[in-house]
């Protein structure tokens, strides 16, 4: 394993760096939203188009992926996102606003479809466990977002400036990592799209893009101060980072979609504890459902759908067209719900989940 570090370390520095700044950048919208709908005097239904945005451009950066995948480097993908966050500072208007978080989400798409297969292929037999680190360093970026948002008096110019010279700073030393892990033509399978694990992976990343970005919004409409439900998202993502962490040390041993089964399970839990019992504690308790939802699906889907350069797209755009619809959807849905009705869905939508994977726990295997 040390030499593999060694072998692979340009990579593996490169993809940390830039996860971290990604778990940066995505945790800072959730916070941000009530800020954005203040300066723009736009609702908070369509303040949450910010967070579809991002999952908009995530979208487009895979499909560059699936249409050119081949020549797309880290340093591509940070451009973009640097770009991106720059917009967002700039708060030149609302419309100008929007492209900025599609572009830092198109540098955000890029980034998890260079680092993700290239990591899992360059480290083999731990591939699983070495891409639940990679994946874990998101949650460090994302731990101290929230916090540093509140420390700069919840200015989103702040905040979202520090993401764009952070992600310009890792772009200088990224270069080196350029080709490592990247896929090799004679290591090409058949392209088998498997609609099933797809489908899994779209609604469960759909929970985690509405628990991240609008999160914050169901815990003040449950009687928490705005301030106060920054830093609980804080602690949401410090769950989260644990999660992965553990997960590295397990990764190996266990089969990727039961862990994404117990994942939800354990969310679906969560999600009645926070209509029942306490808001606060539960939406914190689901980072670490969060924290392994990727993980479980993305392993599952590359077992069952090949090595061809177009299936790590593939699988990560399935994800995020939950990513994109499940906040557009449940955004203007709030604002007519109780105080607990954000978490009533989640509830409903993971115990459902939960039975559909347990029913396919078999044909899932990989």
């Amino acid at each position: 394993m040390k030499d593999l570090i060694r072998a692979h370390a340009g990579l593996l520095i490169a993809g940390v760096a830039t996860f971290v700044m990604m778990g940066a950048g995505q945790s800072l919208y959730g916070p941000a939203l009530p800020a954005f709908s203040r300066i723009f005097a736009v609702s908070e239904a369509q303040a949450g188009v910010l967070v579809s945005a991002h999952w908009v451009g995530c979208f487009l950066g895979v499909a560059i992926m699936y249409l050119r995948g081949a020549g797309i480097t880290p340093r591509h993908a940070l451009a973009a996102m640097a770009l991106g966050a720059a917009a967002v500072a700039a708060l030149a208007g609302w419309w100008a606003t929007i492209t900025g978080a599609v572009i830092f989400g198109l540098g955000y798409g890029l980034s998890t479809a260079v680092f993700n297969p290239r990591v899992l292929r360059a480290f083999g037999r731990r591939g699983p466990s070495m891409l639940s680190l990679l994946n874990a360093t998101f949650g460090v970026g994302a731990i101290a977002a929230p916090l540093i948002f509140v420390a700069l008096g919840s200015d989103p110019r702040l905040s979202f400036g520090l993401t764009a010279a952070f992600a310009a700073a890792i772009w200088l030393f990224a270069g080196p990592a350029g080709r490592e892990g990247v896929a090799q033509q004679a290591e090409v399978r058949t392209f088998r799209p498997h609609w099933g694990i797809m489908a899994f992976g779209a609604v469960a990343i759909g929970l985690e893009a509405s628990l991240i970005g609008l999160g914050p919004t169901a815990l003040i409409r449950a009687g928490v101060a705005e301030k106060t439900a920054a830093e609980l998202l804080s602690a949401f993502f410090v769950v989260f980072l644990a999660a992965r962490v553990v997960l590295i040390f397990f990764a190996h041993r266990i089969a990727p979609f039961l862990l994404y089964t117990l994942a939800v399970g354990a969310a679906a839990a969560c999600a009645l504890g926070a209509v029942f019992v306490s808001p606060s504690i539960f939406f914190v308790a689901m980072g670490a459902s969060a924290g392994l939802f990727f993980p479980g699906f993305y392993v599952t889907a590359s077992g069952k759908m090949g090595e061809d350069i177009r299936v790590p797209p593939t699988i990560i755009a399935s994800g995020l067209v939950g990513g994109i619809g499940a906040p557009l959807v449940l955004a203007p849905m709030m604002a007519g719900m109780g105080d607990r009705g954000f978490f009533w869905v989640v509830a409903g939508v993971t115990l459902v989940l939960t039975a559909a994977a347990v029913l396919s726990l078999r044909r899932m295997k990989v």
